[in-house]
């Protein structure tokens, strides 16, 4: 358990920087969180190869943390059912000190569920804002059914894939998580109210940054490294060649965590960054369903996906020599039992046994030339 000094200093942290500087990330390795404060107040930064970059950044942020009230930023969050998750405490999810100098300073976090063990078994369903119903009808089977295996689903609360994946867990009464370029008590998008609301009652909202803060362009880049690094792999549902989807598929990449994309239409414009990583990123795979992502996320001999294959026919059923029997029929008319016999390659006795067989099963009937196939069996 952290020091509540310690939570009061990476509160500020989360107000007075931007999130994922490695700069700032070295520093705070090196001196702590308050030993971070403390350098940036006196405006003075250690020796090392960051020290010039590090006082470029030091007046805007004594600029902020001049307006900052951690005590206040951490009763906001409270009254609005959150709280502040900070690194080394038993809801901090490991999975994201992958990042290494890039990991959040802090984490708000804003439901019931324990954040790191909601992500323990997690997969980050990612994609266009403007999405087909095609893209929209996947992210929701997908999601639904990941729910259904007690797997969490992470996005970014957007409109499109985001919000698919997002309802798609809440109608099969999962767990999933978004996670915000704003603050937790931010709605954005404003028309996403109800659908935030819903998540919060049985799910998460997370944010790096603290209440309050609005979302800028920068910052969904950013955000998207964590989306990546909380779960075990990202799948692209739909993207188009210049796609947030796709930076969050490059950090899942980084990381070395897998990485999947669903195929489309050749002619959908929102469709084509994921034909791109398939076509040219080696560590793509291509997923269809639940199945194929648990394949490839999930534990050996718990989570593998069923062996393809095609529609079990009648005739798929039948031994080897009533196979030959019934493929030495013509297709049209009749013949003999002989004649049946001798094309099959089988003597007469086999071949009367299996066309027995084959009249009791309905694939062939008598006729005034012998046997002949039945409508319905003429069709492999």
């Amino acid at each position: 358990m952290i020091s509540s000094d310690e939570r009061l200093a990476r509160a500020l942290l989360t107000r007075m920087a931007e999130p994922g500087d490695e700069r700032l990330g070295r520093l705070i390795s090196r001196e702590g969180a308050e030993g971070a404060l403390e350098v940036v107040r006196a405006g003075e930064a250690p020796a090392g190869p960051d020290r010039a970059d590090l006082e470029k950044r030091f007046p805007a942020w004594r600029a902020r943390l001049a307006e900052a009230d951690p005590e206040r930023l951490l009763a906001v969050c409270e009254e609005r059912g959150g709280r502040l998750v900070c690194p080394g405490e038993a809801e901090w999810p490991s999975q994201l000190d992958d990042l290494a100098s890039g990991r959040p300073y802090a984490l708000w976090v804003c439901g019931d569920q324990d954040l790191r063990f909601g992500c323990l078994r997690s997969v980050a369903l990612v994609g266009a804002r403007a999405a087909s119903p095609y893209g929209i009808h996947v992210a929701a089977e997908m999601a639904a059914e990941l729910a259904d295996s007690n797997w969490t689903v992470v996005s970014g609360g957007a409109y499109g894939i985001d919000a698919a994946a997002h309802r798609g867990v809440l109608s099969a009464d999962g767990l999933t998580v978004a996670v915000f370029a704003c603050g937790v008590d931010v709605t954005y998008p404003s028309d996403h109210a109800g659908l935030f609301t819903e998540i919060a009652r049985s799910g998460l909202l997370v944010s790096e940054l603290p209440p309050g803060t609005t979302p800028t362009r920068p910052r969904f880049l950013i955000r998207n490294r964590a989306i990546a690094a909380l779960t075990r792999g990202t799948v692209v549902v739909e993207a188009a060649q210049r796609s947030g989807a796709i930076s969050t598929a490059r950090h899942a990449r980084d990381l070395g965590r897998a990485v999947m994309a669903v195929p489309g239409p050749v002619t959908s414009p929102t469709s084509a960054g994921c034909h791109t990583l398939l076509r040219e990123w080696a560590e793509v795979t291509c997923v269809t369903d639940a199945s194929d992502v648990l394949d490839r996320v999930g534990l050996i001999g718990d989570d593998m996906a069923p062996e393809r294959r095609g529609p079990v026919l009648d005739r798929d059923r039948l031994g080897p020599a009533a196979r030959d029997v019934l493929e030495a029929l013509p297709s049209r008319g009749g013949a003999g039992t002989a004649r049946i016999a001798v094309t099959a390659g089988v003597d007469l006795d086999t071949a009367l046994t299996c066309l027995g067989a084959l009249a009791a099963g309905g694939f062939v009937e008598r006729c005034a030339k012998g046997w002949k196939l039945r409508r319905n069996a003429a069709e492999p």
